[in-house]
């Protein structure tokens, strides 16, 4: 094979962004040898955020992130140059600034009364210890498709750990149970400061601009082509001696059909499933459009390669039951400080210091999280965003006589208002956009391990999977972290770099970890 390759990389999601930079920097491919494929018009997958109309910001979402793990994400982003402090890295300026802006959350839950809840204890019954315990230790290979509900009694689910759980990581009790074990152990750190979240790390700005734009801009230096508005919707490949080879791709772009030739030594990279797949965004006088399968267009392709080839994985494990999958968030932008002064009164914390506010007695399981400001590299000074969401947009809310789902962004304020007993004017000046995602934890899904492709599937000669929905031994997806890590793996197993992928820091083999989570377990 060719030392320096051509490459397509099918999605400009973040791991796609990834793999073109290792590429290049460990591969020694040239930029302008790569060309990433996007059907949206901007790059960055679900790492979206943007003023979406003057005055007016919308972002899906936002994953956590922490220096204490995610070793291939600071492996890759200590080598990308920021945006806003010439000199340094991303990760230069993401630990200057978390050092400045500490996260110590001193309202993580609130009840009914709007009292903060005293989180001097995880509320477990010994029952729930003995039932965790087993769960944590049981093994993948005999766990199968269970969920969460079939290794934890009820008691558990409304235990103050698992209020403030499931809300940082969006669980659900249907989830699957080897997801929920994985992140028992991969944020064993977390788990003796689940109330304080002081294990969580900030990007200076949304993700989108601290994250994206500093790498995009890194790979369009470099020469990389970043083409937006083209839809790739087949591979043409062969299977000759058991190898899978692409060797073209067809794709649709600027309403044109195109075909690109893949040639010997050249690579495809693909993201397959989507979690913001089939997304919609209401108004202050509208809901988000109900979308469904239908609508979806980041599944087709996977599903076809996938037909007939086990070793290409199973999606219908994952995208076959959007009210299992499916949450809401919603954007807030003000033109007052008002409401800021006083959540910053009531929760005792600075915005960007706190962390998730969730209101534990929500019918909708409602969280808000107050970030530094600006939130947005473009935001005036005299304009606050936050961002909120919810687990359960079905059912009736405590103060608005519908479903989430169907609300929209005037009656989740008052929602809002009326579980921190604000007045209506406190957010006069407020612009809601809600957000419904379908998918948005699909990667969740009870699975099984075959469900989910390795990165590099057995007998691949050209071709790669990068996504939420590949099997990396151990690590949890949902995160930044498990799109980086599969681009990693992806592209050092294709091109055979001799450079070892960061492995996964143990820390739940430490005993000082062991025992402080153990501690809190008993408190």
């Amino acid at each position: 094979m060719s030392t320096k390759p051509k490459a397509y990389l099918v999605g400009g999601g973040i791991g796609s962004l990834a793999a073109a930079a290792f590429m290049i920097r460990d591969g020694g491919v040239p930029g302008e040898n790569i060309s990433i494929l996007e059907a949206m018009p901007v790059l960055g997958g679900s790492l979206d955020g943007a003023e979406i109309q003057p005055g007016t910001y919308s972002l899906r979402g936002g994953r956590m992130l922490t220096t204490d793990n995610y070793e291939c994400t600071w492996d890759l982003y200590k080598s990308i140059p920021s945006l806003t402090h010439p000199g340094q890295t991303v990760f230069d300026e993401t630990l200057a600034f978390n050092e400045m802006h500490k996260a110590h959350s001193l309202a993580r839950l609130v009840d009914s009364r709007r009292a903060k809840v005293p989180v001097t204890s995880m509320g477990f019954s010994m029952q729930d210890r003995v039932e965790l315990l087993k769960l944590s230790k049981a093994d993948e290979s005999e766990m199968g498709t269970s969920a969460i509900t079939d290794w934890l009694s009820p008691g558990f689910f409304e235990s103050e750990f698992w209020y403030m759980w499931a809300t940082t990581f969006a669980f659900q009790p249907w989830h699957s149970a080897i997801e929920f074990k994985r992140y028992l152990h991969r944020f064993m750190l977390e788990f003796s400061r689940i109330e304080t979240l002081g294990g969580v790390k900030r990007t200076i700005y949304n993700q989108y601009d601290s994250l994206v734009l500093p790498l995009t801009a890194w790979l369009r230096e470099k020469g990389v082509k970043l083409i937006t508005d083209c839809k790739v919707i087949d591979l043409d490949h062969t299977t000759g001696d058991g190898h899978f080879a692409v060797t073209a791709i067809h794709c649709v772009r600027q309403g044109n059909a195109e075909v690109l030739a893949v040639n010997e030594g050249d690579l495809v990279f693909m993201q397959n499933g989507s979690m913001t797949d089939a997304s919609s965004l209401g108004s202050m006088t509208s809901a988000p459009a109900r979308l469904t399968k239908v609508d979806s267009g980041g599944w087709l392709l996977w599903e076809k390669l996938a037909r007939g080839r086990p070793a290409f994985g199973n999606p219908a494990a994952f995208n076959s039951c959007m009210a299992q999958s499916c949450w809401e968030s919603f954007t807030v932008t003000l033109k007052d400080p008002d409401f800021f002064e006083k959540m910053t009164r009531f929760s005792g914390n600075e915005p960007g210091t706190g962390g998730l506010v969730t209101f534990k007695d929500s019918h909708w399981l409602m969280s808000i999280v107050l970030a530094h400001q600006p939130h947005f590299a473009n935001q005036p000074a005299d304009t606050q965003v936050f961002w909120g969401y919810s687990l359960f947009p079905d059912r009736v809310g405590n103060f608005v006589a519908k479903p989430m789902a169907e609300c929209n962004g005037a009656e989740i304020l008052q929602e809002l208002c009326g579980h921190l007993r604000f007045d209506q004017e406190t957010v006069a000046s407020a612009t809601c956009i809600p957000c419904r995602m379908p998918y948005i934890t699909s990667m969740f899904m009870p699975r099984l391990r075959s469900d989910r492709p390795l990165p590099v599937p057995e007998g691949s000669k050209n071709f790669a999977f990068i996504s939420q929905f590949v099997e990396i031994a151990d690590d949890v997806v949902f995160t930044v972290e498990y799109s980086i890590r599969a681009a990693q793996i992806a592209v050092y197993q294709l091109m055979g770099i001799d450079r070892e992928v960061p492995p996964i820091t143990p820390h739940d083999k430490s005993l000082h970890t062991q025992f402080e989570a153990l501690v809190k377990a008993f408190a």
